[in-house]
């Protein structure tokens, strides 16, 4: 009988890898994607827009790091790719900013009630399901030929500017005065200045190709504010808070009670879950020289995990749990298999166990803004590659890229672009060139802004 090894399993030697390097590579992804352990139960707890949820910020944190271990953990088996999974920033702000306040509505319930976000869990929960039948069926092609990457692109882009504002924001850096933005006026206070020294460390380090360049800022972040007294760390090491607040109570029943009314956000959802994992799986895969004749193997397998993932991080309280661009690091420093990945959910689980400094830190915003701005910046680049010399992709893509910051809402900022699509294409003569399911999804965003949004 054969004996089955690492090396054996992962197929090292056939992608010209070693243990060592695999290892090197799952901690410096590790690294680079761990701010989401900061930020993920902050975003989800209504702590970073100063609107609680009601849901436990310890029971989310245990949850962000179970989830994304278990995400990291079917990529790596099943897939073999070297890519790390988390609860994605954009569908959190997603699920804060505009579904569970259409859950609200159709509950006639207020934000902060256990029943709104147990809906929303379920919505959550349900996308992924759809996105895993999707996956298994091979729709998931049908739907991203009949897509226009320029909306795909120009949803990241938004998103980008719509979480940089957060992070302005929770730096002290801008403010809402009179319905508008304005520049604070005391740039030199405690909280400006530990955003700034963040800012311009993270990003120097960015530059200079230092892995982990967002945890390293928020450590040091960390420490000045801790001499200043800013914060008070009361302790470093800790058993995790339990997940039992959180786990288990997504509203399956509720959305199929409601599910008229739902539909459109469940689509929105899976699309922004599809489009946001086809772009990362392509883009690291290609860095590290896995496409085969342009094509990605095992893409099927792939997509499997990143929905199974996203099922079991609703299971844990989450928003879509997704592929990390952050996995970009870990392949600059070698890592060509799912074993990278496997280092990385071992990473997240043991992080669990550092939960009272990742409280204190995560309490007081100015400390991760910075990665907020960073994130923004590294979503926005994708802007580059809308087609902005035909007016009929331009247009609606832009009107996605301003809508979603200035809506403050990305499913409100999508919808515009949305429906203008398929009727520019429409009226100028270009109606073959746009798929049926962009039509469809229109009409659905349509009735959704009849019943739904206008209602809100």
């Amino acid at each position: 009988m054969k004996k089955i090894s690492l090396s054996n399993f992962f197929k090292l030697e056939e992608h010209g890898s070693t243990p060592t390097r695999e290892l090197i590579a799952g901690i410096t992804t590790f690294t680079a994607m761990s701010y989401i352990i900061f930020l993920q139960p902050m975003v989800m707890s209504g702590q970073l827009m100063n609107s609680p949820t009601g849901m436990d910020f310890g029971a989310l944190l245990t949850g962000t790091c179970l989830a994304s271990a278990v995400g990291c953990f079917l990529m790596g088996i099943l897939a073999n790719y070297p890519i790390g999974l988390a609860p994605g920033m954009g569908a959190n702000f997603f699920f804060i900013t505009t579904l569970m306040p259409a859950c609200a509505l159709v509950l006639n319930a207020k934000q902060g009630q256990a029943q709104v976000w147990q809906l929303a869990l379920g919505v959550v929960f349900i996308s992924g399901a759809l996105f895993a039948l999707m996956s298994l069926a091979k729709i998931r092609k049908l739907i991203m030929d009949s897509i226009s990457p320029s909306l795909k692109y120009a949803i990241a882009g938004g998103i980008g500017l719509f979480v940089a504002l957060l992070g302005l924001e929770h730096g002290e850096i801008i403010k809402a005065v009179g319905g508008h933005y304005t520049l604070s006026k005391n740039l030199t206070s405690p909280a400006a200045i530990i955003f700034f020294t963040g800012l311009i460390l993270t990003a120097s380090l960015r530059v200079l190709k230092v892995h982990g360049a967002m945890l390293y800022g928020i450590i040091v972040s960390t420490i000045i504010a801790a001499l200043t007294g800013e914060i008070q760390i009361s302790g470093i090491f800790g058993s995790p808070a339990s997940v039992a607040p959180v786990f288990g109570q997504a509203n399956f029943v509720g959305v199929f009670e409601n599910l008229m009314k739902l539909l459109p956000l469940i689509i929105v959802l899976t699309f922004l879950d599809m489009f946001d994992t086809i772009g990362t799986l392509v883009g690291i895969c290609a860095q590290a020289g896995l496409l085969k004749n342009n094509k990605l193997p095992r893409s099927g397998k792939a997509f499997t995990a990143d929905a199974g993932a996203t099922v079991f991080g609703a299971v844990c309280g989450h928003s879509s749990v997704t592929s990390f661009i952050e996995s970009g690091a870990g392949v600059e420093a070698g890592g060509r298999t799912g074993m990278t990945a496997v280092i990385v959910g071992f990473c997240f689980l043991a992080a669990l166990f550092f939960a009272p400094l990742v409280t204190t830190v995560a309490q007081y915003m100015p400390i991760t803004a910075p990665a907020l701005v960073i994130v923004g910046s590294l979503m926005a680049h994708n802007v580059a590659k809308i087609e902005w010399d035909d007016y009929s992709e331009a247009i609606p893509a832009f009107l996605i890229l301003v809508g979603i910051p200035y809506s403050y809402s990305i499913a409100d900022g999508m919808v515009i672009g949305f429906i203008a699509y398929p009727l520019l294409k429409l009226v100028s003569g270009q109606a073959k060139k746009c798929g049926p399911v962009s039509y469809i999804l229109a009409l659905l965003l349509l009735l959704y802004v009849i019943f739904i949004r206008s209602k809100m």
